[in-house]
């Protein structure tokens, strides 16, 4: 398959992807409101124009055009004002606001419809309802991350089986990406090596791995050595001389410990295996993707004006900051079309575009706990302060207060809407001016 063709295909697996997850997170929301008697009256992926939509019961299910998010329409969203009305009691700016969102959030509210409403569920009700989406998120990220690192695997250990055959000796300076004429093969060139062989044996010892084959042949270095490789099921028999050169000093395990040693080189390198993390790992791989994306929102301001700077000047873009929904997509046809390090591409893409997935699920988790509105986190952080607030007056001898009033949050929730839809347009624009790549 072509480099564009797998480039097309990451993708539009990633848009599949992403919109599952979306689909998903307002399942967490629309199950547990269901089962709790909440009135639903939309389930849609997506924002903006209608695409399809089909009525189920009293539901309408749908898909919009604006593919960065998607909501579930509950009836009573918003208790009534402290007088037990939906008319503010103020003319204010602010609490115009207040007025709207609970006006829009009892509209849908039919004849005998009104213990069905959101508000009107008990606080933990509430909680599992807002907290769903999330914690499928959540739940999606561990799976995604088990079956991309402990079913699928990742291209880290290196075989006994070659993979690429460096044609010529280049001093380590150079940025030729040809071989000049006047210079000289690599021994393993020289032999006749291929990629695809398999060592056997090297210098008269069976070769077990690459890191036991790698020191053989650094410690052949200077001197004429035969060697076995297994070509098309056939043993075939060669012959070089290692060049003995200065090399990277290893330690046991074969990895670098600074320095330089003289050693023998071949000019070959392996393919790599597919190797599994066991399960027991991956709890703590996904905490560390939770801690970092985190830390990335919890410096938003600070990892944006770094998004600016790299759009709109000269800066280089961080390839661990924030992307949008574009740059999420040129990553994932770029790690598609990526040349395959194992003998098995299909897997090692897939494993891949899952892993990105896994991650993305992270995010949606951490950023949709954020305790503010519109983010369900919001919702959550006004329950929480309804336990807490209640169990103040009941320390104090004082009547029910009733259900916290979380319309009043409604201003901070436009100005969060806002800046949600900045962030968006500007990452949109960098990730097409300056996008995050894999080889920045």
């Amino acid at each position: 398959m072509s480099t564009v063709l797998l480039w097309v295909a990451g993708v539009l697996a990633a848009a599949v992807g992403v919109a599952v997850s979306i689909a998903l997170h307002e399942l967490g929301h629309l199950l547990p409101a269901k089962r709790f008697g909440v009135k639903v009256t939309q389930y849609m992926v997506g924002f903006g124009p209608t695409l399809w939509s089909r009525r189920r019961g009293e539901t309408e299910y749908g898909v919009k055009a604006v593919p960065l998010g998607g909501y579930i329409r509950m009836i009573g969203m918003f208790p009534p004002g402290p007088d037990g009305r939906l008319r503010a009691s103020s003319t204010g700016r602010w609490a115009l606001m207040a007025e709207e969102a609970r006006q829009a959030s009892f509209v849908e509210i039919g004849p005998g419809e009104e213990q069905r409403a959101f508000y009107r569920q008990p606080v933990w009700k509430r909680i599992v309802i807002m907290a769903g989406g999330p914690l499928v998120n959540l739940v999606l990220g561990f799976v995604l991350t088990g079956v991309a690192l402990s079913a699928i695997g990742l291209p880290t250990g290196a075989s006994t089986t070659v993979g690429v055959v460096q044609r010529c000796v280049l001093p380590a300076d150079t940025t030729a990406t040809t071989c000049p004429a006047d210079v000289d093969p690599t021994p393993g060139a020289a032999a006749g090596l291929r990629p695809g062989d398999v060592f056997v044996s090297f210098d008269g010892q069976p070769v077990t791995g690459w890191v036991q084959l790698s020191r053989l042949i650094r410690e052949a270095g200077g001197r004429q050595v035969s060697f076995v490789v297994e070509r098309d099921g056939q043993p075939v028999t060669l012959t070089t001389t290692p060049l003995l050169t200065q090399r990277p000093a290893l330690d046991a395990d074969g990895r670098a410990t600074g320095g330089t040693v003289e050693a023998g080189f071949l000019g070959v390198s392996p393919t790599a295996t597919l190797e599994r993390v066991p399960v027991g790992q991956v709890p703590g791989i996904v905490l560390d993707q939770l801690a970092g994306t985190a830390g990335i929102v919890l410096n938003l301001p600070q990892r944006l004006y770094g998004v600016a700077q790299a759009a709109f000047g000269t800066q280089a873009r961080d390839p661990e900051g924030p992307i949008g929904i574009v740059g999420i997509g040129r990553l994932a046809g770029e790690l598609n079309a990526e040349d395959s390090l194992s003998g098995n591409a299909f897997a090692e893409r897939a494993g891949r575009l899952v892993s990105l997935l896994a991650g993305l699920n992270v995010a949606l988790f951490v950023f949709n706990v954020v305790p503010l509105l519109p983010f369900d986190g919001g919702h959550i952080a006004g329950a929480l302060w309804e336990v807490v607030k209640k169990a103040v007056f009941r320390l104090r001898r004082r009547p029910d207060p009733g259900p916290v009033d979380v319309a009043k949050a409604m201003p901070l929730a436009y100005g969060v809407s806002i800046l949600l839809v900045g962030m968006s347009v500007l990452l949109l624009y960098a990730d097409i001016v300056r996008p995050v790549t894999l080889n920045q």
